[in-house]
């Protein structure tokens, strides 16, 4: 009897491992999306602002022919002039100051939506070998500002930087009203309280973020956005992400 069960067991097995294999619907779609070359224009510009100290007729942000030695093999003949974003500042003191670099649209401050969730945040910055420390602002999908630390400037010419983001920070809203996405806010540098503050200058290249675009997608989840036809309380009338300010800290 033992022995027939065992071969009634095996026959079994055997029919399982030779079913034909279903493909299952995948819920991830890793993907680099990228914010900003600075090489052609886009629906925003960039703004600098800083801290008390700076001195008169700074900060200033301008556009730059270049490009990291690194990016020149994917740079084509046929592709726009590659530019970079740079920022120079000068203070009349020395302490904690700083500045940020941020998108502008309409003339007010304006936050670029991420989509998906986000794993990393990626760009190349040009460093002029001084002690200052280098942060990205991002607000969570509840409004809150989140620093994420990208280390020290302390070195000389272009560097890739990545930065995680940590899973505690709310990348999207559970609620249908209001904002819905994280937002990247912009670039703060810091000066060491110590660092001379009279000359500075910093770059900017291939602003980019790795993410799982099919993340927070569902089954049904365009009925988020069905006009029921009662104005705005309509959920068709949802608002998207509004522009905010950078907070000055």
């Amino acid at each position: 009897m033992k022995k027939g069960v065992v071969i009634l067991s095996s026959l079994i097995l055997g029919l399982v491992f030779c079913l034909p294999a279903v493909a299952q619907p995948s819920t991830r779609a890793v993907e680099t999306i990228v914010i900003d070359n600075f090489d052609t224009d886009k629906e925003w510009t960039w703004a600098v602002q800083a801290s008390r100290f700076i001195a008169d007729g700074y900060p200033i942000v301008k556009k730059f022919e270049g490009i990291p030695n690194s990016l020149t093999p994917y740079h084509k003949d046929d592709e726009p002039t590659a530019m970079v974003l740079g920022t120079k500042a000068k203070f009349d003191r020395k302490g904690d100051n700083w500045f940020e670099v941020y998108p502008k649209k309409d003339d007010k401050n304006y936050e670029i939506p991420f989509v998906g969730t986000v794993t990393q945040i990626d760009f190349w910055v040009w460093g002029a070998n001084y002690n200052y420390r280098l942060e990205v602002l991002v607000r969570d999908a509840d409004g809150r500002v989140h620093t994420l630390k990208c280390g020290n400037l302390m070195f000389n010419g272009w560097r890739n930087v990545v930065v995680n983001v940590p899973g505690y920070i709310r990348q999207h809203s559970r609620l249908r009203t209001g904002r819905t996405d994280m937002t990247f806010i912009g670039f703060r540098v810091r000066t060491d309280a110590n660092e001379a503050v009279d000359d500075y200058v910093i770059y900017f290249d291939q602003l980019k973020y790795t993410t799982n675009t099919l993340a927070n997608i569902y089954d049904g989840y365009g009925l988020r956005n069905a006009d029921f036809g009662d104005s705005d309380n309509s959920s068709g009338a949802a608002k998207k992400n509004e522009p905010a300010a950078v907070d000055a800290q």
